[in-house]
C-alpha cells in the first residue's frame, strides 16, 4: 500500500499550510475579538495598535489576514513581515507561519535551513504542526542533515499531540524499520490512530492491517467499515476495496451493482481492476445503468457538498 513515506508526508503540507494559517491567540483581545467576528480591517487597525504595544499576536494576526488577503489586498510580503516580527518575540504561530513561507519561498527568499530552525523554534514550544514538519526536513534531509532517528523523534511528539498524517507517518516509520526497530504492532496502533482521526488513506491502510491480522488480530467487519468511511471520501484505491467486496460477497453483501458502482468511480481516478472490468462486462444493460447512475450521484453528491 505504502511504498515511499515521504509521498504521503508532503501530501499533507498543503493541509498544514491551512492549518497554520489559522490565528490562535493565547489571550482574547479586541483585535482578534474583531478577527473572528469577520471584521477584517477593524482587527487589522486595532493589531497595529496592539502591535505597537509590543503583543506579539497582535502580529501573527497581521501576518494572517495579508497572507490570505482578507478585507485587504493579499500582500505575502508584508505577511512575512509581520509573521517575522512576531516569531522573534516568540510567537510559535507565527514561527510556523513564517517557516512554512521560507521553505516555499513565498513572500520572501526560499531557504530550507532557515525554515528548519523556525520550525524547530515552534517545535520546541509544542506546536504539533511544526514537529511534523520538522520530522519530515530530518526524514528528507532537506535543510537539515538526514537522520531518520530524529524524524522519527520528531513525528512521535506530534503523533501524541493527535496530528493524523504524523501518526499515519510514524505508523509507516515502524512498519518499514525507518529511525525505529520494526514493530508491526506499533504500526498498527499509530495507523489505527491516524485512521480514527479520519485520514483516508490510514482508514484504508489499517483495514488492510485488520483484514490481515498484521500487528493487530483479524477483524474483516471493521475493516469493511473502514473502506467504505474512505472510499466515501473519495479514496480511489478505498473504492476499489470496497468494489471488490461486493463483489465477493465478503463481509458485506454481494451486490454487483454497487461492486460496479465503485469500480467505477475508482477506474475513473485512475485505480485499475481486471477482475473487476469483467464483473462490470457482465452486468446486463439495466444493472449496468444502474451502476453508472450511482456513480454519477455519488459524484454530484461530492461536487454539491
Amino acid at each position: 500500500m505504502r511504498q515511499w513515506l515521504v509521498r504521503g508526508a508532503l501530501a499533507a503540507v498543503a493541509c498544514l499550510l491551512a492549518l497554520a494559517a489559522a490565528p490562535a491567540s493565547a489571550v482574547e483581545s479586541p483585535s482578534y475579538t474583531a478577527y473572528f467576528q469577520g471584521r477584517y480591517l477593524t482587527a487589522l487597525k486595532l493589531a497595529e495598535e496592539e502591535a505597537e504595544q509590543g503583543s506579539k499576536e497582535a502580529f501573527t494576526l497581521m501576518g494572517e489576514i495579508y497572507s490570505e488577503g482578507l478585507g485587504v489586498a493579499q500582500d505575502f510580503g508584508k505577511a512575512a513581515d509581520a509573521y517575522a516580527k512576531a516569531a522573534d518575540l516568540g510567537d510559535s504561530n507565527a514561527q510556523l507561519s513564517l517557516g512554512l513561507m521560507v521553505s516555499e519561498g513565498v513572500g520572501v527568499k526560499k531557504d530550507l535551513r532557515i525554515a528548519a530552525e523556525l520550525f524547530e523554534r515552534s517545535a520546541q514550544s509544542g506546536n504539533p504542526a511544526a514537529q511534523y514538519n520538522l520530522g519530515i526536513i530530518y526524514l528528507q534531509g532537506k535543510g537539515r542533515p538526514a537522520d531518520e532517528a530524529k524524524a522519527a523523534e520528531w513525528l512521535q511528539e506530534a503523533a501524541e499531540s493527535g496530528n493524523p498524517q504524523a501518526q499515519y507517518d510514524l505508523g509507516a516509520l515502524y512498519l518499514f524499520g525507518r529511525g525505529v526497530p520494526i514493530d508491526k504492532a506499533k504500526a498498527a496502533e499509530w495507523t489505527g490512530r491516524a485512521a480514527e482521526g479520519g485520514l483516508p488513506e490510514a482508514q484504508v491502510e489499517y483495514g488492510v492491517m485488520l483484514f490481515k491480522g498484521q500487528g493487530i488480530a483479524v477483524n474483516e467487519a471493521r475493516a469493511a467499515k473502514l473502506f467504505r468511511l474512505a472510499a466515501e471520501q473519495g479514496n480511489a484505491v478505498a473504492q476499489n476495496r470496497l468494489a471488490r467486496l461486493h463483489a465477493n460477497g465478503v463481509v458485506v453483501k454481494a451486490d454487483p451493482v454497487q461492486a460496479a458502482k465503485w469500480h467505477l468511480l475508482a477506474r475513473s481516478a485512475g485505480v485499475s481492476d481486471f477482475a473487476l472490468d469483467i464483473v462490470l462486462s457482465k452486468l446486463s444493460q439495466d444493472e449496468r445503468a444502474q451502476a453508472e447512475k450511482a456513480a454519477e450521484d455519488w459524484r454530484n453528491g461530492r461536487l454539491a457538498d
